[in-house]
């Protein structure tokens, strides 16, 4: 209510949701596939199969068997996944997207935070591992190092999923795909892309999974029965969203442009940026308590989110989103530094 009260208004910097326009030529070809009658299969059209296979070879150096299977957003699949499962113990990032512990809680697991460093796991860590690089809401890239040494607990059977949705948005550092680290060994893994960022489609909810063909076989399994389904007009869209990468490079720039504005203004006035290293997301602090930083810059008339939304290990920061417009961002930047 703070920052609405503005007299200027609110600036919302605390959600991720893209304000960019969807690419013209994917909303052609939604309409384009705007005449389905039919149910759309869940395991994928054709040509949506090929063009995730590719993407997963050409982008994401993916090798080996695998296998793909369209889902219904990345939150559908995250918040599903340990009840597909049956996990019985998950683990998830000390500091993480929330959506991982309330998918363990509907699953009835057992929760346990864990840090990046998987040699200070259990030997014996669970059924399912979450990673997340480059990290919601961090920004952190994680190491070819840090990634390998999660990857070895699949051989005492743990499923090391891989949330990869930032993928596309490298700024400081560039991302690197778990998928080109399996050295085509994907048993027990998997790794899950959105379009909602990458393409600007969050309102599609368009996004797959993809890795271990077993694994696959048994999530498509329950999921057709389970009436989990992406729409034939999105599976279209998606499928010619996956074949260009000029509209996600444009794109990519303009949230490091506007990372690069936003930081100096926020140095100035005493917030340390943490990681922030890809993404959407700026992970900042000024050595106060979360809700303390979030009243700061209410004052200040913008939303921000206090840190402790994505774990205890957060309470010192907020998270603040590059998800609004240029003009928005430069307003913000003259709110910040007039005060």
């Amino acid at each position: 209510m703070k920052a609405k009260s503005h007299p200027d208004g609110a600036i919302d910097l605390s959600q991720g949701t893209p304000v960019d326009p969807t690419p013209d030529f994917i909303q052609r070809a939604l309409q384009e596939a705007s005449n389905a009658p039919g149910y759309p299969v869940t395991t994928g059209s054709a040509e949506l199969r090929s063009a995730i296979a590719s993407y997963c070879r050409e982008v994401l150096g993916a090798q080996g068997d695998f296998d793909v299977l369209p889902v219904i957003g990345s939150k559908e699949f995250v918040a599903w996944l340990p009840f597909m499962l049956r996990s019985k113990r998950v683990l998830i990032p000390e500091i993480a997207y929330p959506t991982y512990r309330v998918g363990a809680i509907i699953a009835g697991s057992h929760v346990e935070e864990v840090g990046i460093e998987a040699t200070m796991w259990n030997s014996q860590p669970g059924d399912l591992i979450w990673v997340n690089t480059p990290s919601n809401p961090t920004g952190r890239v994680h190491s070819v190092d840090e990634i390998k040494k999660a990857m070895e607990h699949r051989s005492v059977g743990a499923v090391v999923a891989v949330d990869e949705c930032y993928f596309s948005f490298g700024d400081a550092k560039k991302p690197i795909s778990t998928f080109s680290l399996t050295e085509g060994n994907n048993r027990n893994f998997l790794t899950v892309h959105s379009l909602s960022k990458r393409s600007n489609l969050a309102g599609y909810r368009g996004a797959f999974v993809a890795g271990d063909p077993d694994l696959i076989s048994r999530l498509l399994e329950i999921r057709k029965h389970a009436g989990m389904m992406a729409p034939t007009p999105v599976q279209h869209a998606v499928s010619v969203a996956l074949g260009d990468e000029a509209h996600v490079e444009k794109q990519a720039k303009l949230y490091a442009q506007r990372r690069r504005r936003l930081t100096p203004a926020l140095a100035r006035k005493g917030f340390r940026v943490d990681h922030s290293e890809a993404g959407l997301y700026i992970w900042c602090s000024n050595g106060a308590e979360d809700w303390a930083q979030v009243a700061w810059f209410a004052d200040r008339g913008i939303l921000v989110t206090p840190g402790n939304f994505y774990g205890k290990g957060g309470t010192s920061h907020i998270r603040i989103a590059l998800t609004a417009t240029d003009s928005k961002v430069d307003e913000a930047i003259e709110r910040i530094l007039a005060s």
